[in-house]
């Protein structure tokens, strides 16, 4: 899977640094082309021609090599390569990557990277135990990069615990099946559903909820970046996002993001109903701003709005698959289970506002996937970019 793959590998101050050595001789050996960025610190412990003559290529150190004008392409690095690969990566440069302190060429390359990030940390235990260093780790987690969490073992102090940076085999492996998972969804076509939709009372107020579309934007992110067209159908939210493989479609009441899924799902191969959709619309919504001293005491009558799972799964097709989310306050299973029955759903995602850390606005979740034999799969508190992927693995197993 790493065949003509482009590779650049960040190599920081760490007594770790020699494992750059074994990453560098098992991705040449596996095909892939690697360009070596080090730090000024990183010199200080495996020297630039250890690692130029193992990639075949210099290794970029500074922005300028020469006094002749000629300069370091930060920003070329970042749009050739497939992956970048932080290893090891040291608590300063995990703190600068975390802050955008752009101070050396390894923090402007990523800064500059349109590819995946993979960042193995290598430092003592009570480095990486620090508050700041997880507070900073997180962050990372939350810009879309990947950690690749260090072992136990003796370190560099003698002391015993975790923060030993991950063997290079192990860290090969890890980009093999991201590369693998990356192909695994190509040829495929999903719509998916997020964020909340307004229901207008009057032309400046509205019924809805406090859905921030993070987790449907985070499937998206992850199903285009496996190779799948994804159709996004977003209610109003302030989320962003921008991949070549995602069509936006922005909506607001449950009415036009109905029409949308209708109108997309027929020729999909699955659909992730992620949306919080409201369950009920006015009746009779004001074309006029209600005034409180005209009108005085308020009642709304409502309507239900269309059921747009149920919808979907009147029409799907054998070779179709839908994937619904139900978010409980209490019986979480029970509810699900009869939401995943009515509804002719392949399986749904189960969470609960009596989590801490999960349901809406957080950048956490913590899932149980329940599918139609009943079988289910519970998750740890995740962030909501990693939930997503073990969400796009299990629909993977449908597609495939």
């Amino acid at each position: 899977m790493l065949k003509g793959k482009n590779i650049i590998l960040g190599v920081t101050g760490s007594i770790a640094a020699y494992k750059a050595a074994y990453l560098i001789r098992g991705l040449v050996k596996r095909g892939a082309k690697v360009q070596v960025v080090i730090t000024p610190a990183g010199k200080e412990f495996i020297t630039p021609l250890t690692l130029s003559t193992l990639s075949g290529a210099p290794v970029i150190s500074e922005f300028f090599s020469n006094r002749d004008g000629t300069w370091n392409s930060h920003v070329d690095l970042g749009l050739w390569a497939d992956a970048m690969l932080i290893a090891p990566a040291t608590a300063a440069t995990i703190g600068k990557m975390a802050n955008g302190i752009a101070d050396n060429m390894l923090i402007t390359t990523y800064l500059s990277c349109k590819a995946p990030v993979f960042v193995a940390p290598a430092m003592d235990l009570d480095m990486f135990a620090h508050p700041s260093t997880q507070q900073n780790l997180e962050r990372l987690r939350g810009f879309g990069n990947r950690i690749i969490e260090p072992a136990e073992g003796e370190l560099a102090s003698h002391l015993t615990g975790k923060g030993r940076m991950e063997e290079p085999e192990n860290i090969i492996r890890i980009l093999e099946h991201f590369f693998k998972e990356k192909e695994d969804l190509q040829k495929k076509k999903i719509v998916i559903t997020a964020g909340p939709t307004y229901e207008k009372i009057d032309p400046v107020r509205f019924i809805g909820n406090y859905s921030s579309g993070k987790m449907g934007f985070a499937l998206a992110k992850v199903c285009a970046e496996r190779g799948a067209e994804v159709i996004l159908i977003a209610g109003p939210v302030a989320e962003l996002i921008s991949h070549p493989n995602i069509t936006r479609v922005d909506v607001e009441s449950a009415d036009q993001m109905y029409e949308a899924a209708m109108a997309t799902f027929p020729d999909a191969n699955a659909a992730i109903l992620c949306a919080a959709v409201a369950d009920y619309k006015p009746i009779h919504p004001r074309e006029e701003k209600i005034k409180r001293e005209v009108s005085g005491e308020l009642s709304l009558q409502l309507t239900p709005n269309k059921d747009i799972a149920a919808s979907l799964g009147a029409i799907k097709k054998d070779n179709q698959f839908l994937v619904g989310f139900a978010l409980e306050t209490n019986n979480e299973e029970v509810h699900a289970i009869d939401k995943l029955k009515r509804k002719n759903l392949d399986f749904i995602v189960l969470n609960s506002l009596r989590e801490k850390g999960a349901g809406f606005r957080y950048d956490t979740n913590k899932i149980s996937v329940i599918d139609k034999d009943g079988a289910v799969s519970h998750y740890p508190l995740k962030t909501k970019q990693e939930v997503a992927s073990d969400i796009v693995d299990k629909l993977a197993t449908l597609l495939l």
